[in-house]
Formats: structure tokens, C-alpha cells, sequence
């Protein structure tokens, strides 16, 4: 249960890095035309994806955004024991790679491998114990 547990951890800490500031990423966007700076040093989001259109850029923010809503639903279904959410958290985490990708963000890679190996050691925990509890 222990691993589940930190990979959920892990997402959660992803998710409100990463996830949540889609949103006023997207308002900045729409009302200035142009992604924010970071602190000055680089600009979010910017990547593959960012010559594409305010309003189509927008749209990927908001599905990168409920995929990440859907990596913390997966995250909370393992942190209450349940085989399922380990599933949902590794079949999700290609689908967030590809945003990694068009975004250009570097960290969540790292947390990614942590969670995907977390996921799959607690998975395979699981189906090493029949009575359906995930053992640390």
C-alpha cells in the first residue's frame, strides 16, 4: 500500500504544479495574446505546440488539464487500496507524455518515471496477495 500511496502523493504534487496553472495560463493567453514568463526565465508552456492558435492552444491546455484531473482520480483510487486506480495511473501516463512533449515540460518526466515504477511495483504487489489489499 506504501508505494500506491507515494505515487499518489507524487501525482497530487504533479497535479498542482503542472495541472492547475493551465488555467490562468489559459485567461493570460486569451487576454494578452502571448503565454507569461516564469519568473522571468522562460516562458509555460511553450513548446512544439506554441505557434498554434490562442483559441487552439486553449483547447489543449483544458484536455492536458482533465487528464490531470484524471491522474489524480487514479491517484485517490490507489490511495484507497483499489487495483483500478494503479491501472488508470499507468494507462494514463503515455496520454500525459504527450503533453510533456508538446508543452516541453521537463519535470514531470521525472515525476513520471517515479509514479509509472511506483504504479507497477504496487500493481504487482497487489496481484501477489489474493485477498485484494496492496501491500507496501
Amino acid at each position: 500500500m506504501q508505494k500506491a500511496r507515494v505515487a499518489a502523493v507524487l501525482t497530487w504534487i504533479y497535479a498542482a504544479a503542472f495541472g492547475i496553472p493551465a488555467i490562468p495560463v489559459s485567461i493570460y493567453l486569451l487576454q494578452n495574446g502571448f503565454l507569461p514568463m516564469f519568473m522571468d526565465l522562460f516562458l509555460m508552456y511553450a513548446g512544439p505546440w506554441d505557434g498554434l492558435q490562442s483559441w487552439a492552444f486553449v483547447a489543449l491546455l483544458m484536455v492536458f488539464l482533465l487528464v490531470v484531473l484524471c491522474a489524480s482520480w487514479a491517484a485517490w483510487l490507489s490511495w484507497k487500496g483499489r487495483s483500478s486506480g494503479l491501472v488508470l495511473g499507468l494507462a494514463l501516463l503515455p496520454v500525459e507524455a504527450v503533453f510533456w512533449l508538446g508543452f516541453d515540460l521537463p519535470f514531470p518526466w521525472l515525476f513520471g518515471v517515479a509514479r509509472g515504477l511506483l504504479y507497477a511495483l504496487a500493481l504487482i504487489s497487489w496481484r501477489q496477495h489474493p485477498e485484494g489489499r496492496l501491500a507496501g
